[in-house]
């Protein structure tokens, strides 16, 4: 997030953390309420569902408890024995965009001797400053793209000092190659090679894609997104006949979704932004995290992550090792040589996992501001819009109940996610960019 694991693992902080928020709240997981599915919360045809941790004191709480834990970490002297406190801290202020003169000059005084630092560190200190301090610390990237010897560190100072630059130098490909001879079988440099190639690729035609037969009676979510993941895409969903949905007043059905992570990453990334390509959907499921709260999600699975027999839907294939040519399979003609699509692939050949599509209950205050507020980012997961009531945490909105209601009404969870972004356009997705491929 495979039953109840979802990408709960990948959003919630340290075992630390989890445990203060417990004491807290005084709630343990199975307190928060899961009743039967509805379009609204005030649907009669549906109970109402409540998720305790959405109340404005409970809210409260939460941030008062993770500022307080920022400025405890970070006033620690940095030692091997305080990284794991520092750690927290960094995760901390990406989840809150959390931000202060005090707390930045902490994160300068992370930097000093960070090529003796362990790899954990290394890492967790450059996913912060990958979107929350873009500006500031070039100098320190190309350090650690030569020093380190963690690939997803170095892949992340590469891609740093990429945004800045905006092309690959001469430091940053001597750097990789470096990096390339000394791992040669490592897959997120792999994905970092072929991603610092200034190739402009042309989408392929979308309608071939839409179009597309996978297994009989597969359902298909197409979500569409920008290559700019501050602004939300919206979701569709093709049925087991081949149709797309459509809501009660005839239009095709659509939610707004966000694919962005927390520190906007790139998709190849552990913790980066949800990766282009396709994903096997499984089913649904109810997770126990309290940021991700009651309303059911769907299952997802990359490759690498599930069997090819199951990603596929072939029992016949023996194949036990996944290799790209099975994956190309999956893929119209026209789409076949279009790497972005492959991301998805790469990503679960770098080891990702647990990406599902899921609600929130997360505080949208901490993003209000940003260009997909009130939406709320996840570490890699897509994610709708729901809004709580302060007042009594009773679920007054759901996107994601809407999307589940959708789906189960196409045929069910068992088919393929199909993650694409259309073009770096500064707007969000909207129904009118799609429509003219759906006919």
């Amino acid at each position: 997030m495979k039953m109840q694991t979802d990408c709960s693992k990948e959003i919630q902080p340290s075992f630390k953390i989890i445990l203060s928020l417990l004491v807290i709240f005084f709630i343990c997981c199975n307190k928060l309420v899961a009743q039967l599915p509805m379009f609204e919360a005030n649907d009669e045809q549906h109970q109402i569902v409540f998720s305790k941790d959405t109340k404005a004191e409970n809210r409260q709480r939460l941030y008062k408890s993770l500022v307080n834990g920022i400025n405890k970490n970070l006033s620690l002297p940095l030692a091997d024995s305080t990284e794991e406190n520092w750690v927290d801290a960094f995760y901390s202020m990406e989840l809150l965009r959390y931000k202060s003169p005090w707390a930045e000059s902490k994160v300068h005084d992370a930097f000093k001797g960070i090529e003796n630092r362990s790899d954990a560190f290394q890492k967790s200190l450059m996913e912060l400053v990958y979107d929350a301090y873009p500006d500031a610390f070039e100098r320190e990237a190309e350090l650690l793209l030569t020093a380190s010897s963690d690939a997803k560190c170095i892949a992340i100072a590469a891609e740093y000092l990429k945004k800045k630059i905006k092309k690959c130098s001469t430091i940053m490909q001597m750097g990789i190659r470096k990096q390339l001879q000394q791992y040669p079988g490592e897959p997120v440099l792999k994905v970092l090679k072929l991603r610092m190639s200034d190739t402009a690729l042309v989408l392929p035609p979308l309608k071939d894609l839409l179009h597309h037969s996978f297994f009989p009676n597969a359902k298909v979510i197409f979500s569409f997104q920008r290559k700019n993941r501050n602004y939300p895409g919206i979701t569709i969903i093709r049925d087991s006949a081949g149709n797309f949905v459509k809501d009660a007043y005839g239009n095709i059905f659509s939610v707004t979704q966000l694919a962005r992570s927390i520190n906007n990453l790139p998709g190849y990334l552990s913790n980066g932004n949800t990766p282009q390509g396709i994903f096997r959907m499984h089913g649904f499921d109810v997770s126990k995290s309290i940021f991700i709260g009651p309303t059911p999600n769907i299952q997802l699975t990359m490759p690498y992550e599930t069997s090819m027999v199951h990603f596929m839907n072939d029992s016949t294939i023996s194949d036990s090792v996944w290799t790209m040519e099975w994956y190309r399979e999956l893929l119209p003609k026209s789409w076949k040589n279009y790497t972005p699509v492959y991301e998805s692939f790469f990503a679960g050949m770098a080891g990702r996992t647990e990406i599902i599509a899921h609600g929130t209950t997360v505080d949208p205050s901490w993003y209000r501001g940003t260009t997909y507020y009130p939406l709320t980012p996840t570490l890699g997961c897509l994610c709708t819009k729901e809004i709580w009531s302060s007042a009594d945490g009773r679920r007054m909105q759901s996107d994601q109940q809407k999307l589940v209601d959708a789906l189960t009404k196409a045929g069910g969870a068992d088919g393929y996610s199909i993650v694409i972004e259309l073009n770096d356009e500064q707007r969000p997705v909207a129904m009118n960019d799609v429509l003219p491929f759906l006919k």
